[in-house]
């Protein structure tokens, strides 16, 4: 009788507008920005899919509350052997997956193997575009059903940190065989909830796993439902149809803090905003024309007036939150709109016309229909004529991240990382380009920024890493292959009787605490 009432109350909850109260106590609600791609940790790339997932897996390792130190998970301790070559990891005793079959090394191997090898028997369940972060391990080899080690040819500094980031979450494989290539509708992790059902463009409901490993929850359900539009979003949280929505617009910000109805969250992390440019045609394959637009667009007044100071102004491809690697001798490029207006009408390019790709939201795109709207007016000053396609985010991702060759010379684009090394890593070098497998959709390359990411990875010395990143950054500062825009302070609210919930410096949601 309870599934029913509560299925019940999940329906109405989804056909009306509701009053506070109206949710029952022990399911959350919260209000996504999009629909998720999938419910397979290895084949999507947005925080918004990550949010979900990594309430229903675990990895080997996770970041601890708070930071993005790595501890132990599934994991209870591990050994770094042969000069960073192998790593030896001992699991956790009696885990099963949501669907009863056991956590061991086979099922790790299961898992790294069908990423990584081509000719895996479950290759094809992929793809799978963050595979790039364990490129370093060369063998998954299985010791004893409680042991599992990477062997590696080369040292890999970031290795921890990439599997503690949700593409390292363990998939069932059971769940795999089963449903292939739909295991990402029919996902199977063993974290603190269990999938219920996904209603495409309605919602995704999460169920309580009681026999969680680390603790159940004391809710029983958690519903995310996507809202693409942030208006709508607000508008759900003042009716009460959800209870946590996620990236506030910065409008609302100062109304629900104050609201004693309301809590309003607020955490910095290692994000960027910036604009892809195609270097392959077009204007931007000018280098003096890259730059030329990161003069032109007025960044401070972004922040100010569009973000309303929930973000600061970007100097480069390494966000500061990385503290230890970032290159604080690079100052955001000033606003000089005369100076870029004659840089762009030397270069021959003055009147020409620019296609931009905007989406209407998604992970961390920090308002990007009026960003965009105040871009575009930026660069009609200095010269050239842009005209703005806009699109849903996961069509946007779909026309982005292949390459914007033939389709378009500039595209917003966001992102959100664990290590100084991702980003540039899978954005930058010309190993990265889409052909290759990677995201440098506007197909920058530049061989010594090529070999400095390659040797900053390979280094297990923090200050030699930190030296090669700031050289990296002052190259690539110089060669403007993006506009670089803004790092975001994420953002959240949720009604006031949500307790022991907070933001986490990686950008994802952790809900096995919370209750109401």
């Amino acid at each position: 009788m309870k599934k029913i009432v509560l299925a019940v109350l999940l329906t109405a909850l989804f056909a009306i507008n509701t009053s506070f109260g109206a949710v029952p106590k022990d399911i959350l609600v919260v209000g996504q920005i999009a629909e998720p791609k999938s419910l397979d940790p290895h084949a999507v790339t947005a925080v918004n899919d990550f949010r979900i997932l990594m309430n229903a897996f675990d990895g080997l390792v996770r970041y601890e509350d708070g930071s993005l130190n790595v501890v132990p998970s599934l994991a209870v301790r591990w050994e770094i052997e042969n000069d960073g070559k192998l790593y030896r990891f001992h699991l956790r005793d009696g885990v099963k997956f949501h669907d009863g079959t056991p956590f061991n090394a086979e099922a790790v191997k299961f898992n790294f193997d069908r990423m990584l090898i081509k000719d895996h028997p479950y290759a094809d369940t992929g793809p799978f575009p963050l595979s790039f972060f364990f490129s370093a391990i060369k063998k998954t080899q299985v010791v004893d059903e409680n042991t599992v080690e990477f062997v590696l040819d080369d040292p890999y500094a970031p290795l921890l940190s990439n599997l503690a980031y949700p593409t390292g979450l363990i998939v069932s494989p059971a769940s795999v065989k089963q449903h292939k290539k739909e295991v990402g509708r029919n996902p199977v992790g063993t974290g603190p909830y269990m999938f219920e059902a996904w209603k495409s463009n309605q919602h995704v409901t999460l169920k309580k796993n009681p026999n969680y490993w680390d603790g159940a929850p004391t809710l029983n359900k958690v519903v995310f439902r996507p809202i693409t539009d942030a208006n709508t979003r607000v508008a759900e949280m003042l009716s009460g149809g959800i209870d946590l929505m996620v990236e506030v617009p910065p409008d609302n910000l100062t109304k629900f803090k104050q609201d004693s109805k309301y809590q309003v969250y607020e955490q910095a992390g290692p994000h960027l905003w910036f604009l892809i440019l195609n270097l392959k045609e077009g204007p931007f394959s000018n280098k003096q024309v890259r730059q030329a637009i990161n003069y032109a667009i007025d960044k401070e007044s972004l922040v100010k007036n569009v973000l309303q100071g929930t973000a600061t102004v970007a100097s480069g491809p390494t966000p500061k939150a990385f503290s230890w690697a970032y290159n604080d001798k690079l100052s955001p490029y000033p606003y000089d709109p005369e100076k870029a207006k004659k840089m762009i009408k030397d270069a021959g390019y003055e009147g020409k016309d620019v296609t931009f790709y905007v989406t209407e939201g998604g992970s961390g795109m920090l308002d990007p229909v009026p960003m965009g709207s105040a871009i575009q007016a930026d660069l009609a000053k200095v010269g050239l004529n842009v005209k703005i396609e806009t699109y849903e985010w996961n069509t946007f991702l779909g026309k982005v991240n292949p390459g914007l060759e033939g389709k378009a010379d500039m595209a917003e684009m966001a992102w959100m990382t664990n290590d100084p090394d991702t980003l540039p890593f899978l954005a930058l070098r010309t190993q990265a380009w889409p052909d290759k497998g990677g995201f440098n959709s506007g197909y920058y390359s530049n061989p010594k920024v090529d070999d400095l990411l390659n040797a900053a990875r390979k280094s297990s010395d923090k200050n030699e890493r930190a030296r090669l990143y700031k050289e990296m950054q002052e190259i690539v500062y110089d060669d403007a292959p993006w506009a670089f825009i803004a790092n975001w302070k994420q953002n959240a609210v949720s009604i006031a009787g949500l307790k022991s919930f907070s933001l986490q410096p990686s950008f994802l949601l952790l809900l096995q605490k919370a209750h109401k």
